[in-house]
């Protein structure tokens, strides 16, 4: 349901001759900005109900939402404010004057948290979120997002931290819906399957 709607939202883009270029440089087919949902009442309601039921099934001792700055904000704002729970957020890197804070917001007491984020891709920047939560002494009970490239780096490092993840939709959904739609060829399939396996690679070709 939900690779629906960003496909038609167009929220998730794919273009496997034209691909796009990533921050990081690498090369893509796929496209993904989840800052577009936020703008679409019947997609933010899916999404956030998905989110809360997440934690309310996964992760029923949390007494915190942490949202990753700066697209896992909105969403972790609606899911704290349903589960009527405090929210921090936690910026990529502190705060360069004031308190020079990396986590804006109060951590309760003995805090149990559920780190909200948009989209994963490699990883790091979500993780580096729950390694600024556990050094201001948050035990992590895991982390949900709504949507996973489900690259093995990412796999490999939420492995590596013990940090479980739960997404709405991932990327293994996505493809076949984008191509039962018309949104890609079936003749692509192949191109998305080598880049999801190698997307470092597959930039050089």
């Amino acid at each position: 349901m939900l690779s629906e709607y960003l496909l038609q939202i167009k929220a998730i883009q794919l273009n496997v001759q034209n691909p796009f270029i990533w921050a990081s440089g690498w090369k893509s087919p796929v496209y993904c900005d989840n800052r577009i949902l936020l703008s679409f009442p019947e997609v933010r309601n899916f999404v956030k109900n998905e989110l809360v039921n997440i934690v309310r099934e996964h992760f029923p001792q949390a007494n915190c939402i942490a949202g990753v700055a700066t697209a896992g904000i909105p969403h972790g704002t609606l899911v704290a404010d349903i589960l009527q729970l405090p929210m921090v957020y936690v910026r990529d890197k502190p705060k360069g004057h004031g308190m020079k804070n990396s986590i804006e917001g109060r951590l309760p007491d003995n805090a149990r948290v559920v780190v909200i984020e948009d989209v994963i891709s490699t990883g790091k920047s979500s993780l580096k979120a729950v390694e600024d939560l556990r050094e201001a002494g948050a035990h992590i009970e895991g982390m949900a997002a709504i949507y996973s490239y489900e690259f093995e780096i990412a796999k490999t490092r939420f492995k590596e931290l013990n940090v479980d993840l739960l997404t709405i939709t991932n990327y293994s959904d996505l493809i076949p819906t984008a191509v039962n739609s018309g949104y890609v060829s079936a003749d692509s399939l192949q191109t998305l399957s080598e880049w999801r396996n190698n997307p470092s690679t597959w930039n050089e070709k």
